[in-house]
């Protein structure tokens, strides 16, 4: 009798062995997915050609391994995958804006297509014979570089939807990320606090006025430790529990549970994160980080209907402790005094590269000009008097608007607005605390990013773009997984492991 991992009814009552190898396969991989995601922070953000390639090739390899393990049955797919289908197709047609940048094409396509695109590719033509193929990106070598990324970034929104099925891997997977970012923490402030000078591979870095950690900048650790403080939130948020405090015995008793529960250490683990992220002393990274707390709490009170009380106790708590208690220790101080120095021409620094870019946007309106090739593009437009060299513009809407025009731009919100409504959905529609406590964490994380991208470019440093796909992918976790049961229908161990 033939049978395969795609009949449900075979497997659950014919091949259990089959079914134990099948969910060993699964859980190697997603530990092996869960490693790459705790590296790809460490070679400064991987934003080195050969830290990239390594953070792609791990990616593609697990895709691999997933695709040929898919083919003879020994894994399959779930119903987030398939409820997920717009994020597919907008992603496909990412994709293919993406690819489309750096095809050759028949020079009256691009002139029509991109009139300035071909007249920048028409000036080297005076240097030799008219060139009868052109292609839209004016950089075609830097966009086939920003396409693997692109596939990458994608593989990992698949691989965090197929590898987190189950309600233990969603949590193994956000703990290991939770508590990897501590570590990271740890070392950053001690680096700090201890006005350390050192060589990371093969690049000097000083951390005497503010910690950064492997980042060889501040705000982009800021921005990768605002998407693991969501993420912890997340976690402690599904574990409120509702149940009723009538008497000073019983509080006490939950009290001490508390105490010497898991969740205790990962509330002392959010500690030091918050202490990491306010000695980067990056203004908006922790303007961005509490305006994001406070949006994703209004909204979780506003939309649950679960333990609401103590979500608002759990916030305040986050805010008065973190804060004005365990922050006073470590230069919170120094942070609100940059906070009260910034001046309109600091503002304005941070905003020139951005406001030089609005006529680049005019000139390669549709299609940009190639994924990738914003350093060559913007000489061009940037007066004299901005001094120093720009591969990245400080404003991540800009940088998308510039190289792949309006058209990228709308294709990347589009996908963004797409999880969030999702992970909004889940808010109010699930009982389930864990995926309730996930979809607070797409929200406040995906939400600080958003706000920080104004000034800033974490989506162009893979390690925090590819943790920012994790959290859109943990938006659509949260809505459709598993829909047809609750935690009541967990094992009681897991259910203990979770309180």
């Amino acid at each position: 009798m033939a049978f395969s991992f795609r009949d449900p009814a075979v497997n659950l009552n014919l091949a259990p062995s089959l079914l134990q190898r099948r969910g060993a396969i699964e859980a190697l991989l997603l530990w092996l997915f869960a490693a790459l995601l705790v590296w790809a922070p460490i070679p400064r953000g991987s934003d080195r050609a050969w830290s990239w390639a390594l953070l792609e090739s791990g990616v593609f390899v697990i895709l691999a391994l997933w695709l040929v393990a898919w083919v003879i049955g020994a894994v399959g797919t779930s119903d987030v995958v398939r409820a997920a289908w717009p994020a597919w197709v907008v992603l496909a047609l990412w994709i293919v804006l993406q690819g489309f940048s750096f095809i050759p094409l028949p020079r009256p396509w691009v002139e029509v297509l991109s009139p300035q695109a071909a007249r920048m590719q028409s000036l080297t033509d005076a240097l030799g014979a008219p060139r009868e193929l052109m292609t839209l990106s004016i950089d075609p070598h830097a966009s086939r570089v920003s396409f693997l990324k692109t596939l990458a970034y994608s593989g990992i929104f698949f691989l965090t939807l197929v590898l987190a099925n189950r309600r233990a891997r969603i949590l193994l997977l956000a703990r290991l990320l939770v508590y990897s970012a501590v570590v990271m923490s740890v070392f950053a402030v001690l680096l700090h606090l201890g006005e350390v000078q050192l060589d990371w591979f093969g690049y000097p870095m000083t951390y005497g006025d503010s910690a950064s950690a492997t980042y060889p900048n501040r705000n982009h650790f800021a921005g990768y430790l605002e998407m693991m403080l969501a993420l912890g939130i997340g976690l402690l948020v599904a574990g409120l529990s509702d149940r009723k405090v009538d008497t000073w015995s019983r509080f006490l008793r939950l009290t001490i549970e508390w105490i010497l529960s898991p969740k205790m250490i990962l509330r002392l683990a959010l500690c030091v994160l918050v202490i990491a992220l306010t000695t980067t002393h990056s203004r908006m990274g922790n303007t961005a980080f509490f305006s994001s707390l406070i949006v994703a709490g209004v909204i979780g009170i506003t939309l649950s209907r679960q333990a609401p009380r103590n979500t608002v106790l759990l916030l305040v708590s986050l805010v008065a402790i973190d804060l004005f208690i365990v922050g006073s220790w470590f230069g919170v101080e120094k942070l609100a005094q940059r906070l009260e120095q910034t001046t309109s021409q600091d503002v304005a620094s941070r905003e020139e590269p951005a406001a030089y870019t609005i006529p680049l946007i005019k000139d390669y309106g549709v299609f940009g000009s190639g994924p990738g090739s914003f350093y060559v593009a913007f000489p061009r437009y940037r007066p004299s008097t901005v001094e120093g060299f720009y591969d990245n513009t400080h404003n991540d809407y800009a940088q998308f608007a510039a190289e792949s025009g309006i058209t990228g731009l709308a294709l990347m919100g589009l996908f963004v607005a797409l999880a969030l409504p999702a992970a909004l959905s889940a808010d109010g529609a699930r009982r389930d605390p864990l995926m309730r406590g996930i979809s607070f964490a797409c929200v406040m994380g995906v939400t600080s990013i958003l706000i920080h991208s104004w000034v800033d470019f974490n989506l162009q440093i893979p390690a925090n773009a590819s943790l920012f796909m994790v959290l859109l992918a943990l938006g659509w976790i949260s809505l459709y997984h598993d829909r047809r049961n609750t935690a009541s229908n967990e094992p009681a161990t897991l259910r203990r492991d979770e309180e």
